[in-house]
Parts: C-alpha cells; structure tokens; sequence
C-alpha cells in the first residue's frame, strides 16, 4: 500500500486524524512515517537531541514546542544526528534553522518555520507523553505519516508490510 497521504486518507478516513496544515517540509525526505515518540518543551532543545542520540529504529519524533517563533528546537546537526541513529523524521511545533542544510539531509523535517537563534539547552521538559497541538494529541507509539500534503496520525499502522 502506498504511504502517500492522500492514499491513505482515501483508505482509512475513518480511523485517521488530519492535523491541520500548519506545517512546512524543511528536509530532504519529503514523505515520512513511522511510530510517535514524543517530546514537549519550550524554548529549550536539550531533550530534542537527547531523543535523537537514542537509536529511532524508524520511529517519528514529534517534538511540541508550544509554537514558539522565537528561536529554533532544531538545525542541520540534530537532523543528521536522527537521520544516523534511524529516526525517519522529525515534525516541530515551532521553528527550525539550517534550512538550506536541512534540504540536503535525508531525513523527514516539518515544522512551522525557520528562525536563526538556536535555542537554550537546560534540560526542561516532558518526554514521551501525549501532547497536543494542530487540533491532534499524539500519542507515543501511535502512527504519523508526512508528506507535502500533510499530517496524519493513526492509532496503529495503516499501511501494509
């Protein structure tokens, strides 16, 4: 079965959640999936890399921000680092940096936008809880998939194989 959006939501409407189109394609992979893990921070990217360090076997890291377009939760070098440790893709509720880069990595990047400022790394968070933005609360290990039409999140895998 194909993973497009589009496909998929022709398949599944019924067992699927759209989140709405806020976000962007920054990566060089522009369709991504795999099983949610989560972060929520604000402003600070240290548990953003600290998720990234681990091995993604192919998971999604979703990464709430609050939205903030203050300073950016992620750039070339944690993109490459979660392409390196098996991690498809990233989606960000905030901004991103090293767009251009970003382009250049094989790797799924969604956010809101780009800001040049970097963030700052206390360590201040929530790792792998529901969270809640673009009318969606995803839950880890449920099931995102990401292209240039959008978002969808599903409960289990949708997909064949």
């Amino acid at each position: 079965m194909s993973l497009k959006t589009t496909d998929l939501c022709d398949a599944h409407s019924d067992h699927l959640r759209i989140v709405s189109p806020l976000f962007r394609c920054y990566g060089g992979r522009r369709l991504f999936s795999g099983a949610i893990s989560t972060v929520k921070v604000f402003e600070d990217n240290a548990l953003v890399r600290a998720a990234l360090e681990e091995p993604g076997r192919g998971r999604v890291l979703v990464v709430d921000g609050g939205g903030s377009m203050r300073c950016a939760l992620l750039g070339d070098n944690l993109a490459d680092l979660g392409r390196r440790n098996d991690w498809t893709g990233v989606l960000v509720y905030g901004c991103v940096r090293d767009s251009a880069d970003l382009a250049q990595i094989d790797f799924g990047v969604k956010a809101l936008n780009t800001h040049p400022l970097k963030s700052v790394k206390k360590g201040v968070g929530e790792r792998d809880v529901p969270v809640t933005f673009a009318g969606v609360t995803f839950h880890p290990g449920h099931w995102l998939y990401a292209d240039e039409d959008g978002v969808i999140v599903a409960g289990e895998a949708v997909h064949a194989g």
